[in-house]
């Protein structure tokens, strides 16, 4: 227990150490840009703004479709909301820059309204983060399907409230009005700069202090999503040390908050990565599984007869293809004297010097209970003959103690080798005639090889 503890102690330390860090890196390098260029062009704040309307939808489709395959995960739902009220509360942010585009025509921006924008979107984004973290802290508990609605459908209207009341408070209604920057010399009102920041600022410690606890930081999703929490908590207090709406903290907050969205795009896709990793290996896993023999790890009958039939297709005089089919001499008897265990190690050190005697392009399957075949390409009989042949002995050499047990006692094999230069055959045909290569081995006294004629 006092290891976990200091594990988990280690990890808030590292996340701290971490943050500090990355907003020490991006505030100097702000204040670099600051001196290089005194003055903003007006279009920064708009611009800045629609990167962030696309990045926080993107999240919140990305959330959407998480929560869309693991129903399970509700604490996405919450995730995916935040963005989106988000999206559009700063879609709200666009409208108090009418002539965007028009460089001459920005003294028409309604700061006020951009302000009020602003604080129902933190006041939004804080609500749902800390709504996702209380329902991911609940993940394993089963929900009612009743339940589950009733939670999607709350902050569904949560959300649709928030955007509702800021556009109403935002000069669109004359009964809702909300005084929090003065347009006319851009400085900050009392109610904005004392009270609502403030409480602002504690509801984002409230909210990180809650994620942090509940997720320990346990992963780079959380990672960034605290790291989000932290880079509010920064640029609210950066607008709480500025004085007014065209302050360099103006542009400075929506920098810091690009970069942490930016974060959480890049763990998300990060993730997406892993997804396709994972996936891919385990496609990997299940085909390598589906054309080879369980038990040996050799091909199956099925691949060794497709890879055959295309290689007959290009066989011909300067490119012909041999076939090898082996069966172990007497193996009834090893299953019967030793048992089928240790009848299976000796299958399986066969295969493996099937393997090892073979080259990289040459294809090494098991067809029957102790029957093998080889399709060498490009390998004419003598060639093959001589393959066989160095098979056949080296397997012989082996006894139990050079085996390291895999073999109960020397065992022998028999083969049959076939070689065709033409495409006119086919893949069954060639083993056939292997096949008969091989009886007549068995039956001219086993432990030999022989060649089709």
């Amino acid at each position: 227990m006092i290891s976990i503890n200091r594990y988990v102690k280690n990890r808030y330390i590292s996340f701290c150490l971490g943050c500090i860090i990355v907003v020490g890196v991006l505030q100097g390098l702000f204040l670099k840009l600051a001196e290089a260029v005194p003055s903003f062009s007006p279009l920064l704040f708009p611009t800045l703004t629609i990167f962030l309307l696309v990045f926080h939808l993107f999240i919140a489709c990305f959330m959407a479709m998480k929560y869309w395959c693991d129903r399970k995960r509700l604490y996405l739902v919450a995730i995916a909301f935040a963005f989106t009220g988000s999206a559009l509360l700063m879609a709200g942010t666009l409208s108090c820059f009418p002539a965007w585009l028009d460089l001459y025509q920005f003294s028409i921006i309604n700061y006020n309204d951009a302000m009020i924008f602003f604080m129902f979107r933190h006041l939004l984004m804080a609500v749902l983060i800390f709504t996702s973290a209380l329902l991911y802290a609940m993940r394993d508990r089963p929900f009612s399907r009743m339940t589950h609605v009733a939670i999607v459908v709350g902050m569904f209207l949560f959300t649709a409230g928030m955007v509702t009341l800021a556009w109403f408070y935002s000069s669109h209604s004359a009964l809702f009005t909300l005084d929090l920057v003065d347009n006319e010399t851009r400085q900050f009102m009392v109610l904005w700069s004392q009270v609502i920041n403030i409480s602002l600022i504690i509801l984002w410690i409230v909210v990180l202090t809650t994620l942090m606890i509940i997720t320990r930081v346990r992963n780079l999703f959380w990672i960034s999503g605290n790291f989000l929490c932290i880079c509010y908590i920064t640029t609210l207090i950066m607008l709480l040390l500025g004085g007014h709406a065209e302050d360099i903290d103006w542009y400075r907050s929506r920098l810091f908050e690009t970069v942490a969205t930016l974060l959480i795009i890049f763990v998300l896709l990060y993730d997406v990565f892993n997804l396709y990793r994972d996936s891919h290996l385990k496609y990997q896993q299940s085909y390598q599984n589906s054309i080879r023999d369980p038990l040996t790890r050799l091909y199956n009958r099925s691949y060794f007869y497709d890879a055959l039939n295309q290689a007959i297709d290009n066989a011909n005089a300067s490119r012909p293809v041999s076939v090898i089919v082996s069966d172990l001499d007497r193996f009834k008897r090893i299953n019967d004297c030793y048992g089928h265990l240790q009848g299976d190690k000796v299958l399986q050190f066969v295969a493996h010097l099937l393997m090892d005697s073979v080259r990289p392009q040459d294809i090494a399957a098991r067809i029957g209970g102790e029957e093998f075949v080889l399709m060498l390409a490009n390998t004419p009989s003598d060639a093959a003959r001589q393959v066989a042949e160095r098979i056949r002995l080296n397997l012989s050499s082996f006894d139990k103690a050079s085996s390291e047990g895999q073999l109960p006692e020397p065992i022998t094999i028999s083969m049959g080798v076939f070689t065709t230069t033409s495409p006119n055959i086919t893949a069954e045909e060639c083993v056939e005639s292997a096949d008969k290569a091989m009886y007549e081995a068995k039956e001219t006294g086993r432990n030999r090889v022989v060649v089709f004629q």
